[in-house]
């Protein structure tokens, strides 16, 4: 209802063409909308950051997917160095429904900004239709191809009732199969699946479908967990425990986005086991409760990453860079002799043994670190926390020895 005058919006999604970096330098957009490993290109690049000088705010949406994980480390050393780039510190907001605890989140957020943080707090619970759903017959330790079929067709059932609806499971090789078999249940392009293998054109392409009402349904991994605009959704359906008071909340919530309208859920249990904890999930959800967010702290590898980028094309002191990322809240417990020992490795090099070269000068008496030539590629190609292969390292508890890795099929069964 508000009169606004226009605005720019560029949209970024991960490309730094020249040729885009320069439209962008003649006239900054109003508004960039970006990701973490944006953001890291854009600060990385010398040209890139004169746009990001006069930023005065930084809108953190969806925090609670980021600050539990590395690639919220990876986030908050960017903001750390944008804080330093940027006239005036940009003031920081953070959004999300599904956030515990909000004052750890919060500092999460503001690191060590000298500014006192407000923290908005309107509740996370509203009305929701929650269903668990199981097969006719008994749940044993594992699902029998029978009882496959029984939820593909109460899928398809479903699926028919309503308008659109949205399959969340938790394997990319799982959604395929559901939508192979929706398909045969409801008609070839009638279902697609949607998830982080497949490429950007398929992803948009299943989004304007289902949004145009040609799909009747979309069979996703995480990768429509967030806020992607894919118009009305009637259903969410959860095949599998997600594991996750959140991560269900954050699923179902995609569903009953109108005026009156009521989310609607159901999740489907597998096993005896996944019964028992869908049970507790519901419960806590009624009882409103969350899943309480645990954010790492100081990951190296993410420290020599942002070390790297940082000294492209500038000269730094090792006193005045380690105090800019120990402002960063993973940081906040960083040593200086874990940050010289990120310092040395990349100063030196594997040599003819390892797999990297050295990537900056380290002036030891001076205390200055300065970029080498190769610095600048690797960084730009190298960013960001999102690994390229869904395998889990298998760790000894008691010696912590690395036993070996396995898929994320294996690992979630």
């Amino acid at each position: 209802g508000l009169s606004l005058p226009a605005i720019e919006v560029e949209v970024r999604t991960g490309d730094t063409t020249p040729s885009r970096r320069q439209r962008m330098l003649k006239k900054p957009p109003h508004i960039l909308v970006t990701t973490p490993e944006s953001l890291f290109l854009l600060l990385t690049s010398k040209k890139s950051r004169e746009i990001l000088k006069s930023v005065k705010t930084v809108i953190v949406d969806e925090i609670h997917a980021l600050a539990s994980n590395k690639r919220g480390a990876h986030l908050s050393l960017s903001l750390e160095r944008l804080d330093h780039l940027c006239e005036t510190s940009p003031l920081r907001v953070g959004l999300s429904a599904t956030q515990k605890p909000l004052e750890k989140v919060a500092q999460f957020l503001t690191g060590s900004s000298p500014y006192p943080c407000s923290i908005v707090d309107v509740g996370h619970q509203r009305d929701l239709d929650l269903r668990i759903e199981v097969p006719g017959s008994e749940l044993s330790a594992v699902c029998s191809n029978e009882q496959w079929a029984e939820i593909y067709q109460n899928l398809g059932n479903h699926v028919k009732n309503h308008r659109s609806t949205l399959v969340f499971v938790n394997t990319r090789k799982l959604a395929e199969r559901v939508t192979f078999h929706l398909s045969e249940i409801l008609g070839e392009h009638s279902v697609a699946s949607h998830h982080g293998s497949l490429s950007k054109e398929k992803r948009h392409q299943a989004e304007d479908r289902l949004k145009e009402g040609k799909l009747k349904a979309i069979v996703a991994t995480a990768s429509l967990e967030l806020g992607i605009d894919i118009g009305y959704v009637d259903l969410v359906c959860q095949v599998g425990s997600p594991r996750c008071i959140a991560t269900f909340l954050q699923r179902v919530g995609r569903s009953g986005h109108a005026v009156g309208a009521t989310p609607k859920g159901r999740l489907f249990a597998l096993t005896r086991d996944e019964l028992v904890e869908s049970m507790a999930l519901i419960h806590g959800i009624r009882q409103g409760i969350l899943d309480e967010i645990e954010i790492p702290g100081c990951p190296l590898d993410i420290l020599a990453q942002q070390i790297i980028a940082a000294i492209c094309d500038q000269v730094w002191s090792v006193d005045e860079l380690f105090t800019l990322f120990k402002g960063a809240y993973p940081y906040r417990t960083l040593q200086m002799d874990q940050f010289l020992s990120v310092v040395k490795l990349f100063s030196k090099g594997a040599g003819d043994k390892g797999s990297f070269p050295s990537y900056l000068h380290y002036d030891a008496l001076g205390g200055m670190i300065k970029d080498r030539r190769s610095a600048r590629l690797t960084a730009l190609t190298n960013a960001g926390a999102i690994p390229e292969q869904a395998l889990y390292r298998v760790i000894n508890v008691e010696d912590g020895t690395f036993v070996g890795t396995v898929g994320e099929d294996l690992a979630l069964e």
